[in-house]
């Protein structure tokens, strides 16, 4: 799904947008439209009214800004060990085999369903990260015959270069709620 789709709009959204949005699709349809037609106007408007249930059930789901802060602060204050196996929880939680890799740009190796994603996390205190780390967590995907590539970045600040690149090499950058919302499981 394209990042600036409709349907991407509406998830990104609060839930009720979707709902106010389902009701002018039924308003207009019943206002344009004969009697006899204005339920299938109407019902032109369930995909919305579906993205408005499913952005709901997200917002529900996610975990309060306290609570997000809270646990950004906690990333700080820990050892590589304490975040390494906070993360190592986490993914074994989601299904992953997790894997400590002791060489080069990667910390974690990922494995779930055959495909295989590697992880950087080492420089998760930096102020800002830039595309170098990036560089090297690229070339070991390739390496690897990785079919992806992680990198946490925690609270700090991603170069826009950095962003770009990973944007460009199909790197995943996690850091602030992402990260705070992984952690929490």
């Amino acid at each position: 799904m394209s990042e600036n789709s409709l349907f991407a709009l509406l998830l990104r959204s609060p839930w009720w947008i979707s709902f106010v949005l389902v009701a002018c699709v039924a308003l207009v349809s019943k206002a344009l439209l004969p009697a006899e037609y204005f339920i299938y106007g109407a019902l032109g408007g369930f995909p919305i009214f579906v993205v408005g249930c499913i952005a709901a059930w997200r917002q529900l789901r996610a975990p309060s800004a306290a609570k997000v802060q809270q646990m950004l602060d906690t990333t700080q204050a820990m050892s590589w060990g304490a975040f390494c196996q906070a993360l190592t929880h986490a993914w074994v939680g989601q299904g992953y085999d997790v894997n400590i890799a002791s060489k080069g740009a990667v910390d974690l190796r990922l494995t779930k369903n055959g495909q295989t994603t590697l992880v950087s996390a080492k420089r998760w205190k930096a102020a800002t990260h830039g595309v170098e780390p990036l560089r090297e967590l690229y070339s070991a995907v390739q390496a690897q015959s990785a079919q992806g590539g992680i990198y946490i970045a925690g609270q700090g600040s991603v170069s826009e270069t950095a962003a770009l690149f990973a944007r460009d090499h199909g790197i995943a950058i996690v850091q602030g709620t992402v990260l705070a919302a992984l952690l929490l499981g």
